[in-house]
Protein backbone atom coordinates (compact mmCIF):
# COMPACT_ATOMS: atom_id res chain seq x y z
CA UNK A 1 0.00 0.00 0.00
CA UNK A 2 1.50 3.46 -1.08
CA UNK A 3 1.97 5.97 1.96
CA UNK A 4 -0.34 8.63 0.49
CA UNK A 5 -3.17 5.85 0.10
CA UNK A 6 -2.57 4.87 3.95
CA UNK A 7 -2.92 8.09 4.85
CA UNK A 8 -6.30 8.67 3.38
CA UNK A 9 -7.93 5.73 4.78
CA UNK A 10 -6.37 6.37 8.36
CA UNK A 11 -7.93 9.83 8.00
CA UNK A 12 -11.40 7.59 7.40
CA UNK A 13 -11.20 5.23 10.32
CA UNK A 14 -12.86 5.66 13.05
CA UNK A 15 -11.48 6.80 16.21
CA UNK A 16 -11.74 3.72 18.39
CA UNK A 17 -9.92 2.06 16.53
CA UNK A 18 -6.69 4.56 16.03
CA UNK A 19 -6.70 4.70 19.36
CA UNK A 20 -6.47 1.02 20.15
CA UNK A 21 -4.09 -0.15 17.42
CA UNK A 22 -1.92 2.98 18.28
CA UNK A 23 -2.02 1.91 22.08
CA UNK A 24 -0.91 -1.22 21.27
CA UNK A 25 2.05 -0.25 19.21
CA UNK A 26 3.05 2.10 22.15
CA UNK A 27 2.94 -1.29 24.52
CA UNK A 28 6.42 -2.64 23.74
CA UNK A 29 7.65 0.64 25.49
CA UNK A 30 8.56 2.17 21.61
CA UNK A 31 10.30 5.52 21.78
CA UNK A 32 7.77 8.18 20.67
CA UNK A 33 8.30 11.74 20.25
CA UNK A 34 5.83 13.91 18.85
CA UNK A 35 7.50 16.35 15.92
CA UNK A 36 4.24 18.38 15.55
CA UNK A 37 1.58 18.68 18.08
CA UNK A 38 -2.27 18.04 17.09
CA UNK A 39 -3.11 21.09 15.69
CA UNK A 40 -6.31 22.24 14.12
CA UNK A 41 -6.61 24.99 11.17
CA UNK A 42 -8.57 25.38 8.00
CA UNK A 43 -7.50 23.76 4.90
CA UNK A 44 -8.77 25.16 1.30
CA UNK A 45 -10.37 22.73 -0.44
CA UNK A 46 -10.80 22.92 -4.43
CA UNK A 47 -12.36 20.56 -6.54
CA UNK A 48 -13.02 20.43 -10.03
CA UNK A 49 -16.23 21.50 -11.92
CA UNK A 50 -17.26 18.39 -14.04
CA UNK A 51 -18.65 19.47 -16.94
CA UNK A 52 -15.58 22.16 -17.87
CA UNK A 53 -13.01 20.75 -15.70
CA UNK A 54 -12.06 23.88 -14.07
CA UNK A 55 -10.95 24.16 -10.10
CA UNK A 56 -12.57 26.43 -8.22
CA UNK A 57 -12.22 27.09 -4.82
CA UNK A 58 -15.33 25.20 -2.68
CA UNK A 59 -14.48 26.66 0.87
CA UNK A 60 -12.65 26.36 3.91
CA UNK A 61 -12.67 23.27 6.06
CA UNK A 62 -11.75 22.40 9.81
CA UNK A 63 -8.75 19.72 10.07
CA UNK A 64 -6.30 18.49 12.52
CA UNK A 65 -2.66 17.41 11.71
CA UNK A 66 0.19 15.70 13.89
CA UNK A 67 3.70 13.97 13.16
CA UNK A 68 5.52 11.76 15.07
CA UNK A 69 7.97 10.04 15.05
CA UNK A 70 8.49 6.56 16.58
CA UNK A 71 11.73 4.73 16.52
CA UNK A 72 13.08 7.15 14.74
CA UNK A 73 10.70 6.75 11.81
CA UNK A 74 8.43 9.49 11.56
CA UNK A 75 4.33 9.01 10.44
CA UNK A 76 1.81 11.74 9.97
CA UNK A 77 -1.73 12.65 9.76
CA UNK A 78 -4.50 14.66 8.89
CA UNK A 79 -8.04 13.94 9.22
CA UNK A 80 -11.24 16.54 9.12
CA UNK A 81 -12.66 17.96 12.76
CA UNK A 82 -11.23 18.26 15.67
CA UNK A 83 -9.95 15.30 16.91
CA UNK A 84 -6.60 15.21 18.54
CA UNK A 85 -6.48 12.48 20.16
CA UNK A 86 -7.43 10.57 16.43
CA UNK A 87 -4.93 12.24 14.58
CA UNK A 88 -1.79 11.63 16.91
CA UNK A 89 -3.45 7.81 17.53
CA UNK A 90 -3.30 8.06 13.15
CA UNK A 91 0.11 9.58 12.93
CA UNK A 92 1.30 6.53 15.21
CA UNK A 93 -0.32 4.36 13.16
CA UNK A 94 1.62 5.43 9.92
CA UNK A 95 5.16 5.32 11.50
CA UNK A 96 4.11 1.68 12.25
CA UNK A 97 3.87 1.52 9.06
CA UNK A 98 6.58 3.29 7.05
CA UNK A 99 8.97 1.53 10.13
CA UNK A 100 7.87 -1.92 9.29
CA UNK A 101 7.29 -2.34 13.12
CA UNK A 102 5.61 -5.17 14.25
CA UNK A 103 1.89 -4.10 14.26
CA UNK A 104 2.68 -2.91 10.39
CA UNK A 105 0.06 -5.59 9.42
CA UNK A 106 -2.74 -4.70 11.71
CA UNK A 107 -2.40 -1.22 10.20
CA UNK A 108 -2.45 -2.77 6.50
CA UNK A 109 -5.42 -4.38 8.00
CA UNK A 110 -7.20 -1.77 9.58
CA UNK A 111 -6.58 0.25 6.29
CA UNK A 112 -8.30 -2.73 4.23
CA UNK A 113 -11.23 -2.60 6.42
CA UNK A 114 -11.50 1.03 6.12
CA UNK A 115 -11.46 0.76 2.38
CA UNK A 116 -14.00 -1.84 2.57
CA UNK A 117 -16.67 0.17 4.61
CA UNK A 118 -16.07 3.14 2.50
CA UNK A 119 -16.56 1.28 -0.54
CA UNK A 120 -19.99 -0.27 0.61
CA UNK A 121 -21.27 2.70 1.92
CA UNK A 122 -20.59 4.91 -1.71
CA UNK A 123 -22.54 1.66 -3.17
CA UNK A 124 -25.37 2.28 -0.80
CA UNK A 125 -25.43 6.26 -1.72
CA UNK A 126 -25.61 5.11 -5.71
CA UNK A 127 -27.92 2.70 -4.94
CA UNK A 128 -30.24 5.14 -3.13
CA UNK A 129 -29.42 7.52 -5.93
CA UNK A 130 -30.53 5.39 -8.68
CA UNK A 131 -34.16 5.61 -9.00
CA UNK A 132 -33.48 9.32 -9.66
CA UNK A 133 -31.40 9.11 -12.86
CA UNK A 134 -32.83 9.99 -15.96
CA UNK A 135 -32.49 8.21 -18.82
CA UNK A 136 -32.53 10.43 -22.21
CA UNK A 137 -33.58 8.45 -25.52
CA UNK A 138 -32.08 9.59 -28.47
CA UNK A 139 -34.75 10.24 -31.54
CA UNK A 140 -33.19 9.46 -34.92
Amino acid sequence: MQPEERAELLALAERAELVELADRSLADGADLRVVVAPEVGCVATQVVEPVARERFLLGDVLACRAEVELDGVRGWSMRLGDDRAAVLAAAVCDAEANAGRPLAGAVAELCRRVAARSAAAEAAEWAALAPTVVAFEELA
